[in-house]
């Protein structure tokens, strides 16, 4: 088994300190948050930014691969179904290959994308959105109570932030779970994890699939 690595002292999503040794596999343990729940990696067995981009290079996200625009459409379609036409939308993470933000723009929405190694154009967060999504980013974010709190104020009232992230179960099926096993996935959530989200932020949650929720801002009233 690997060796011991020292509890978090504090959780990255809710702050609080009150963590437990969750699980272990021969390479990191895994801390589970008893507040929001959130199950992470300790930042001494999380990869450095250089390995971790190297990771992300060795991905092809190509927009012509329709079994990779079937994967998204898990996405897209829910999101599609809740905006007006012609909405305005980022995809945060966008990757080496954009590709959702096509398929948003084919259905005649207006697209940003932003991605810290792919696309790193700070000036698209400081504009506002009517919807912003993110898939198979939020595994990977070491501090998702700061992004959180960066992606939340650019969305419009009763727009939406659909995120896509595999979700936790329980202790038993995460031991078995090969999500885990990618070295750059450290933060793991759980409905009850994006329920927590939903209520500290005052966010509507809808999970719409296995692995994808949406959250909705509140519409402001005069």
């Amino acid at each position: 088994m690997t060796a011991s690595c020292s509890r978090p002292d504090t959780c990255p999503l809710c702050m609080s300190s009150d963590i437990q040794h969750y699980s272990q596999d021969k390479k990191r343990d895994y801390w589970q948050c008893r507040n929001c729940d959130l199950v992470l990696v300790a930042k001494e067995q999380q990869l450095d930014h250089e390995e971790e981009k190297a990771v992300y290079e060795q991905h092809e996200n190509n927009p012509e691969d329709a079994g990779y625009r079937k994967f998204l459409s898990r996405m897209s379609q829910p999101v599609l179904e809740r905006v007006a036409p012609a909405s305005q939308g980022l995809d945060f993470g966008c990757g080496p290959g954009p590709t959702l933000s096509l398929m948003f723009e084919e259905a005649g929405h207006s697209m940003a994308v932003y991605d810290p190694y792919f696309a790193n154009n700070p000036d698209v967060l400081s504009k506002e959105y009517d919807f912003i999504t993110s898939t198979e980013v939020f595994e990977h974010l070491s501090s998702p109570k700061e992004v959180l709190e960066q992606l939340l104020p650019i969305i419009r009232p009763g727009g939406w932030l659909g995120l896509m992230t595999k979700r936790v179960i329980d202790q038993t099926a995460f031991s078995r779970w090969h999500y885990k096993n990618d070295p750059t996935h450290i933060t793991f959530f759980s409905d009850r994890t994006f329920h927590w989200i939903a209520g500290h932020y005052g966010l509507t949650l809808a999970i719409v699939d296995q692995d994808v929720v949406l959250l909705q801002k509140p519409v402001e009233r005069l």
